[in-house]
């Protein structure tokens, strides 16, 4: 029976109150805390940077899963790095030298993960999914918290799995967009490893019970 890798998704957590959010993290059952990092030019919203991150590494007992959702990432994965990051996570939309910038995370010592937008095929990482560690399928189109997930998911979660099969991949699968309680039975089932939960997460009355509930999903 497998439990998932369950990641709260800190862009919905409340930032007047940050290091509660942390500590509440680190007592709960979750195992990365997830950050994404958004410039307004890959997607339509500014959210963490650099110092954020650095906050969060000063009170993070979790492993942090900072996801890139800007143009030119290769520019600031050596600070990211430096900021705590443990997974690093590009957009293939936004990598034309993905091999490259897949190969500078790896060398900064950091878990390589690359990011599909919902309409990107998982055919097109065949050529480097062998050196991925994790690959996040978003599930809502990328730029805004509390979007409505997109049921296709379910399928491409397969083909991915199919796809890390073909090719020898360790990759983890990782889901990212509209999860709860509802959808996580499925998605696992579907192969997926991660969830990534940020509303459904910070919007609960008891976040640690959620994040619980997301852990006792098996299959």
């Amino acid at each position: 029976m497998k439990s998932p890798i369950v990641a709260p998704s800190i862009l919905a957590a409340d930032f007047a109150n940050l290091q509660h959010e942390i500590e509440m993290i680190n007592r709960s059952e979750a195992d990365w805390i997830h950050i994404d990092v958004m410039d307004g030019v890959f997607v339509p919203n500014i959210s963490l940077g650099l110092p954020i991150c650095e906050a969060i590494n000063r009170h993070a007992r979790k492993t942090m899963d900072v996801h890139l959702m800007i143009v030119q990432p290769e520019r600031y994965l050596t600070e990211f790095k430096k900021a705590g990051a443990e997974y690093l996570t590009v957009h293939l939309e936004a990598c034309p030298h993905l091999h490259r910038t897949i190969q500078q995370i790896k060398d900064l010592g950091c878990k390589a993960g690359v990011a599909l937008n919902p309409h990107t095929s998982v055919e097109s990482l065949r050529d480097v999914i062998e050196m991925l560690d994790l690959v996040c399928l978003m599930s809502v189109n990328p730029g805004f918290g509390g979007q409505k997930f997109i049921a296709r998911t379910y399928q491409k979660i397969k083909d991915l799995k199919t796809l890390i099969s073909e090719e020898n991949s360790s990759a983890l699968i990782e889901i990212d967009g509209g999860v709860n309680e509802a959808n996580a039975h499925a998605l696992l089932d579907s192969g997926a490893d991660v969830l990534v939960a940020g509303n459904f997460v910070f919007s609960s009355a008891n976040p640690e019970q959620t994040i619980a509930g997301l852990k006792q999903v098996l299959v």
